[in-house]
């Protein structure tokens, strides 16, 4: 029915215009991606007919390459839109089999009416200027803030100008500094009270379901939505959201909306998986976010040597159900879904890669068993296909993990010798380039860091770790504002990710915020609540800010997830400040057990065992094992001003006076941390016998924000403290 000799309806309490591109429903603009309003005109001119699929699909797709899956998601945001029910419906009846019709009343559209307002249709995405070089935009319309299909855009597709303004005040230019404080102030109330707008085509992939008899199989299914992971975030177009635990995003079978909401995802694919002998079943549904309607689903059955054709087979599909053609180049997905012909190679590296994957992190915590573990399964793939890089990459990125967590020097001989083999094996891979980014980080080679993290840049799967590599050493630099931006670029290009939280949670920590600090590992514990180690730095923190019962709470919820030195280590440092040494040394032992690679711990005990009378002349035992470590270490890395000024205090415990103060002066030059450096150089002229240079880096560490209850817990500073209390500074981290 036409108005004024173009094409306009009416039905029900809706208006459609076609010539303005809306949808109003009693004067209100609805939302509808472009695609679903062309079905939703197609099927309005031929009112009461049955339109069949192939012909929707060739009058709305064209010509192209699309699976019916791309009709049926449209049909169901068409659904959810007009309210329609599908078993009972008013508007859009389904012929099974065959196609749709539409059944409603079409109503004469007066000439009083008017047009109706001009919203509706978010149009294709254009850049929006003023994001920072070499990244996106503040202001994409893929952004995860941004205007995606649901924005409703106040303006025609004939009035450019109007719509770019509305664009502004939906997503306003803002600096990375500013985007990031927005994240974490307050992080789950700004969930609750700003719902993310999904981008569109957008995807979250939730950890896949082991249905398999053999309960220890989780890795096999874990693993391949990791690998489908990376393979779709490959895909130019498509934004993949992260979701790596079942308690943070839903356990299967949940409502799908939620997901979406806590993301910020249009879609979100589910699957379980079968392996029994040498066969495998995937049964996988897509859902949208928005409605709860399945999009698409499918079951492939398969022989486990087939595994990499069902992997490519199941991401095709998904890719075609999403953005309605295959990506140009398909054989990206078969190599990125197949680094290798050996199935036994490839359970093995999956195996490392869940273990790989729970160790990752940017606050230096763990990494001791986990990585070591994950290192085990990369060897066994490397022994069942010797050529199979990834795996070999894999191995060095684990020993980087020990090197940074534990602060092992001899994990970071291995790591570099890793790396050289995998570079030998194949200098191409971008994973390879990933690996050599965080080795050169790691011994403070920052040029060369950013180098092999900017070429990790060119594999999309990989952007978001080689941003956070480059926040990570641009954070080292002293760049905080910029590393602060990469971290956002890291979010963007993989939201939901806890790793990304809890890196710049770190980088908070470090600069001395300790609310944003706190909130940034607040929100990776919610994204990845089973992860022993986020609770062991989060307690840290709060131990930090004087809040004892939160951080003995946080010490035990890590413990009850899994027994892990850090947590030991740390819940042994509370009691040390509760003065309560002989306990503090029993955890400090408990926690060497568990990882005797970090000279921390030897440190600590050397600390309470020197505390208690009756165990003082145990103590020198201990410090000399912590400073002969430490003094690897900083070889290795010789920019870490807190691991120089930790090491001048064994130094000092051991009488080594010249050696004490060399170390105090070079930490202090670094300008990394004062009042940290200040902390440890006051303990250490006050056990060298120096009370008034003591004093004086006493005055130093409360200007750095070190606390007055932190000086009082340690028995060399307190006599010179004074019996009356000084006025406390913010509270600035320490480790």
């Amino acid at each position: 029915m036409g108005k004024n000799g173009g094409d306009g309806y009416r039905f029900g309490p809706f208006l459609v215009d076609a010539a303005a591109y809306t949808l109003t429903r009693d004067g209100e603009p609805q939302s509808l991606e472009p695609k679903a309003f062309a079905v939703l005109l197609h099927l309005l001119r031929h009112a009461g007919e049955l339109v069949r699929h192939e012909d929707l699909l060739d009058a709305v797709w064209g010509h192209r390459h699309v699976t019916p899956g791309v009709l049926t998601r449209a049909i169901a945001q068409l659904r959810h839109v007009l309210e329609d029910d599908s078993h009972r419906p008013q508007y859009i009846q389904t012929q099974h089999g065959l196609g749709y019709r539409f059944i409603g009343e079409l109503k004469s559209w007066p000439e009083s009416d008017g047009p109706p307002a001009r919203a509706l249709v978010a149009p294709a995405a254009e850049p929006v200027p003023g994001g920072p070089s070499g990244a996106p935009a503040t202001g994409d319309t893929h952004h995860e803030w941004g205007n995606g299909a649901n924005a409703v855009v106040a303006a025609s597709p004939a009035n450019p100008k109007a719509t770019r303004r509305r664009r502004g005040w939906l997503l306003p230019v803002l600096g990375a500094a500013v985007l990031v404080a927005a994240v974490f102030g307050g992080w789950q109330w700004y969930r609750a009270s700003h719902p993310v707008q999904p981008a569109e085509p957008s995807i979250a992939i939730l950890p896949f379901a082991s249905l398999s008899a053999n309960k220890d199989d989780s890795y096999f299914a874990e693993g391949l939505a990791v690998e489908l992971h990376g393979a779709l975030a490959g895909v130019p177009g498509l934004k993949v959201a992260a979701c790596r635990s079942d308690s943070a995003c839903g356990t299967p079978g949940a409502d799908p909306r939620r997901v979406g909401k806590l993301l910020g995802v249009a879609s979100v694919l589910e699957a379980d998986v079968r392996r029994e002998g040498s066969k495998v079943r995937i049964n996988a549904r897509l859902t949208d976010t928005r409605t709860g309607y399945t999009l698409w689903s499918g079951t492939y059955d398969r022989e486990l040597t087939a595994v990499f054709a069902l992997q490519t087979e199941l991401a095709r599909d998904v890719v075609q159900s999403l953005l309605g053609v295959l990506p140009r180049d398909t054989q990206a997905l078969t190599r990125r879904l197949a680094p290798t012909s050996n199935v036994a190679a490839y359970d093995a590296y999956l195996h490392g890669m869940q273990q790989l994957g729970q160790r990752e992190g940017g606050d230096g915590g763990g990494g001791g068993g986990g990585s070591a573990r994950s290192i085990g399964f990369f060897r066994e793939a490397l022994a069942a296909d010797p050529a199979f890089s990834r795996a070999q990459a894999g191995i060095c990125r684990a020993e980087i993990i020990a090197f940074e967590g534990a602060h092992d020097a001899a994990a970071f001989e291995r790591a570099q010798a890793a790396c050289q083999r995998a570079a030998t094996m194949d200098p191409y891979l971008r994973e390879v380039s990933l690996a050599l980014g965080d080795l050169y980080r790691a011994r403070s080679d920052n040029a060369q860091a950013i180098e092999y993290y900017r070429k990790a840049l060119d594999a999309l799967a990989l952007r978001a770790d080689a941003y956070l590599g480059l926040a990570r050493t641009e954070s080292a630099q002293g760049h905080h504002e910029l590393a602060l931006d990469y971290f956002e670029r890291a979010r963007q290009s993989r939201p939901g990710d806890p790793t990304i939280y809890r890196g710049l949670g770190f980088e908070y920590y470090l600069h001395g915020d300790m609310p944003k600090a706190i909130d940034g590992f607040t929100t990776a514990a919610t994204l990845a609540p089973d992860d022993e180690d986020i609770w062991s730095s989060l307690g840290g923190l709060y131990m930090v800010s004087g809040d004892a019962p939160r951080a003995a709470d946080a010490y035990s919820r890590s413990l009850t997830i899994k027994p892990n030195y850090a947590a030991l280590s740390n819940l042994g440092t509370l009691r040390y400040e509760q003065r309560r040494y002989p306990e503090a040394a029993e955890l400090y032992r408990r926690a060497s057990s568990l990882n005797d690679s970090d000279y921390r711990i030897f440190g600590n005990l050397g600390d309470a065992l020197a505390a208690e009378p009756a165990s003082a002349a145990q103590a020198r035992e201990s410090y000399e094992r912590a400073a002969r470590m430490a003094q690897q270490y900083v070889d290795i890395k010789p920019s870490d001003a807190h691991a120089l000024a930790v090491l001048a205090w064994y130094r000092a415990n051991l009488g080594q006076e010249p050696e004490s103060r060399a170390l105090i002066e070079r930490a202090n030059a670094l300008n990394a941390e004062p009042g940290e450096v200040a902390f440890w150089a006051a303990q250490s002229l006050a056990v060298l016998g120096d009370a008034d240079g003591a004093r004086g880096w006493i005055e130093r560490a409360r200007a750095g924000g070190v606390n007055t209850p932190r000086l009082q817990a340690s028995p060399v500073l307190r006599p010179l403290l004074g019996a009356t209390p000084q006025p406390q500074p913010a509270a600035k981290p320490a480790r």
